[in-house]
Formats: structure tokens, sequence, C-alpha cells
């Protein structure tokens, strides 16, 4: 894997060429094994450049490939319509062809034939900003509570900087709803928002995202199945479930009187051990 290692090889034969040394002291001096050393020598003496390019160790045969006759039908059936793997498989299936569903993909990737579906989610993920004041990096999330029919949720924002939170019961979560708590909550903060943090749920989509962009705001996603990208917000959401939600009844108006009497304890009475022991509006208020 070293990319300097066909230079060194082609100077080491050279040393047994040119200078006159033997394959013993090369192989002294380059800590190589002798064997290695006249296989070099060999080799040096076929090649017209200034290195011994490294030889691949794949193997050219597998006791279990893809006969080539099948090979030949996934091309021939692909060339016919330039249809998808999982329709070559079932087609072939039909036929009687013996060949499972990984290897008609491997074989369309093999000859260049695989391409990206249109309708793919193309993820992109910007520089992650430095949290060194409130509002340059806060991450939004949403959770939902109970059953599917129960149709309760609750929407939560955190800065990473301050621990400011604010979070606000919703019957749907979609990217309208997202939106209209985003205005909320940047009417309430004490700070001005820079940058919104979101997984990519189908609430936090493109819509939402050009939401933020008409107002100035960068809208950046985390990364796919990585859940401590967002470790604050998912955190933070833990926390309200444990201390608030789970003391009162699972009831939306329930929840729309407890949760501002607990934000209000959250952000000016409960101290944060990662504050060391303050509380987010001190943090606020020392920038």
């Amino acid at each position: 894997m070293n990319p300097r290692l066909p230079r060194l090889r082609m100077q080491a034969a050279k040393l047994v060429i040119k200078d006159g040394w033997s394959t013993r002291q090369v192989a002294r001096h380059t800590g190589f094994d002798h064997s290695t050393i006249v296989r070099w020598v060999k080799k040096s003496r076929l090649s017209t450049r200034n290195t011994i390019p490294t030889k691949s160790s794949r193997p050219r045969s597998h006791p279990r490939q893809i006969p080539h006759e099948v090979v030949k039908r996934i091309l021939e059936v692909r060339a016919e319509r330039s249809q998808c793997a999982e329709i070559i498989h079932y087609r072939l299936k039909q036929e009687g062809v013996a060949v499972s569903l990984s290897s008609v993909k491997r074989t369309l990737q093999r000859n260049n034939l695989s391409k990206y579906s249109q309708w793919k989610k193309w993820h992109q993920y910007p520089e992650r900003p430095a949290p060194e004041k409130p509002g340059i990096l806060v991450q939004i999330d949403s959770m939902r509570e109970g059953l599917p029919s129960e149709q309760l949720y609750v929407y939560a924002l955190i800065d990473v900087c301050s621990r400011w939170g604010f979070a606000r019961p919703i019957v749907t979560a979609n990217s309208w709803n997202s939106a209209t708590f985003y205005k909320e909550a940047k009417v309430l903060a004490p700070f001005t928002f820079h940058c919104i943090q979101s997984d990519h749920g189908s609430e936090f989509a493109k819509w939402f995202t050009k939401h933020l962009t008409a107002q100035g705001v960068q809208h950046r996603h985390s990364r796919v199945r990585t859940p401590t990208d967002n470790s604050h917000v998912e955190r933070f959401i833990q926390t309200i479930q444990k201390e608030c939600l789970t003391r009162t009844s699972r009831d939306l108006k329930a929840w729309e009187k407890a949760l501002p009497e607990y934000l209000h304890y959250y952000n000016t009475e409960r101290p944060h051990m990662g504050l060391d022991m303050r509380t987010p509006m001190e943090v606020v208020q020392s920038y």
C-alpha cells in the first residue's frame, strides 16, 4: 500500500545492475528478503520505466464465480430495455437461470451499467460551525409520543452554546409546522439564529430548507444514521420526557400547559453540569 514502494524497488535493482552490489548486500541494506531482491532485478530488466509497479493481488478466478453464459445473458437482458437489476433478476428466474440479485447488481456495476436513481436523495454535509456564541449552531428535532393514532408530537430546539431550549407540542409533524415552530422560537429566543441543524426527517425536507435560506439562515443536515451529530437536542428531548411529560397526562392540552412552565424553569432556574452549574440564560447574558 506504500505509494513509494514501486520507485524503491527500481532503486534497489539499480544498486545491483549499475552499482555492482550483490543481492545479499542490497537485501541487508533495504531490509527485504534476498529472494525478493532477485525478483526485483529480473523485473527491472523487463521494465521501461523508473518504477516496478505493484501487481494486484486480486484472484483471476473463483470456484464460485458466475458462469460466463449467465453473465452474457444478464447483459443481453439489460441491453433489451435497460431495465433495473430487480426486473432482470425476475426475468432470469422465469427462464430458469439460477443467479442471485446481488450477483446481477455486481455484474451490471462491473460493466458500468448501474446508475443512481434520479429520485435518490443526495446528502450534502457542509462544515459544522463552531458554537462559539449563542445562535451559531442550533439543533432541532421532533419526536412522537405514544401510538400513531394518538397523534402527539413534540418539536424541540436547543442552542449548542448556551443550552437555551424551546419546545412545543403539535398534532402532526410536517414542513409547514416545522417552519411555524421555527418562527415561534425565533421570536422568543434572546439571540439571533445563524445555522439550524436537523436530521433527514421529512418534516425538515427541501421546503423547510428554502424557508430558512430565504431568511438568511443556513440549514445543514446531520449525517445519515448518526444520531450523535444531534446529540444535544436528543438529550434535551430525553430531559423533557423525563422531567415534564411523564409527570402529566398524555393529552395535547395538558402538554400545552405544562411545557411553557417547564421551559421557563429549564432556561432560568435549572443548573446544567455542562455549563458549570449555570443556567442557559446566565450563559446568554454573558455574551
